[in-house]
């Protein structure tokens, strides 16, 4: 069998408003420029876009990232496995676009697969509703990052759309050193820009104040959903609180285009009270942006557990040691 081509995919999905941005072409022309091959099937109702990325010896490891799109796995399940056969994976995973507790029939417990301890995205987040009037999206936040959202305001803090990716980059670079996170390549951001913003999908806001930017933001919108996907800020008049004006623009622009919900991508993978007893003492990881991401007033969701088909077990056991060694992703 073979892989349906991008504008065949396109048509496709377009059956699909609501579908995550990963499991867009676009997403798949990102990953494809930066070391993966994408390639998408369609049986039916049912498709996915599939990533595949090499690993030594000339085998891949195949991922759906949110995806399937449909409600009937089996009936694409043949196409895939042919798919990751000719491409020699070890393993498909997949981290379907579903919350826990919902849609129990779709994306869980699919035959021939097992659940998976390691997951590629953060299953944590938190999502804040859209679909009230801004007053009442401000209400529902916590009372000091309604403060702060004023303050900076009142500190001449102003919001506008950004095209200066080079400098994003340096800032954001700036920020991965600071805060102990990993940052792409300076082409990857461009790359994501060029791909989703012209057709409205996308937009970089930057904050700033006499000039002088001091924090930007890439957000993502598809259908009624938007993300918070990439975030950088300077050391540089923190007192202005340009980062909590900054989100509230982005949850603006979201709102403006008719999206209903906004993520904010990922926290700590712990039940909400272990986040609320823990978050004041811990900083590592997640645990940095939790506080800030909390004051929001958005709603904990865990996303559905990755899942596994292992075609090469003795390779997968390697692959499960790898990843151990990594810890979290």
């Amino acid at each position: 069998m073979s892989s349906v081509s991008k504008e065949e995919w396109d048509q496709f999905i377009s059956n699909y408003p609501e579908a995550h941005f990963m499991q867009t072409s676009s997403w798949g022309e990102l990953k494809s420029s930066f070391g993966w091959n994408a390639a998408r099937v369609i049986k039916g109702s049912t498709g996915a876009q599939i990533l595949f990325r090499e690993l030594p010896l000339g085998f891949s490891a195949a991922y759906i990232p949110k995806g399937p799109l449909g409600i009937d796995f089996s009936q694409l399940s043949k196409d895939v496995d042919q798919l990751c056969r000719k491409h020699r994976a070890i393993l498909l995973k997949i981290e379907p676009d579903r919350w826990v507790g919902e849609h129990a029939n779709q994306g869980e417990n699919i035959p021939g697969f097992i659940t998976s301890q390691f997951n590629i995205q953060p299953p944590n987040t938190i999502l804040v509703d859209l679909e009230q009037e801004e007053t009442e999206i401000l209400n529902r936040m916590r009372q000091k990052t309604r403060y702060n959202i004023n303050l900076a305001q009142k500190k001449g803090v102003t919001v506008q759309p950004w095209k200066n990716i080079e400098s994003f980059h340096q800032m954001l670079t700036l920020t991965g050193q600071r805060d102990r996170f990993g940052v792409h390549s300076r082409e990857y951001y461009q790359r994501v820009y060029d791909l989703f913003q012209p057709s409205g999908k996308c937009e970089l806001l930057a904050a700033t104040f006499e000039g002088k930017t001091l924090a930007a933001l890439i957000i993502i919108a598809c259908g009624k959903r938007a993300w918070y996907v990439y975030g950088a800020s300077s050391d540089e008049e923190r007192n202005r609180m340009p980062t909590y004006l900054l989100q509230w623009e982005a949850m603006r622009w979201a709102k403006s285009r008719g999206c209903v919900s906004y993520d904010l991508w990922g926290v700590p993978d712990e039940d909400e009270a272990s986040l609320e007893a823990n978050f004041m003492d811990r900083k590592s990881g997640l645990w940095g942006v939790y506080r800030f991401k909390r004051g929001f007033g958005g709603t904990i969701r865990r996303s559905t557990q990755a899942m596994d088909k292992i075609y090469m077990p003795f390779p997968y056991l390697l692959y499960k040691k790898f990843m151990a060694g990594r810890g979290s992703t």
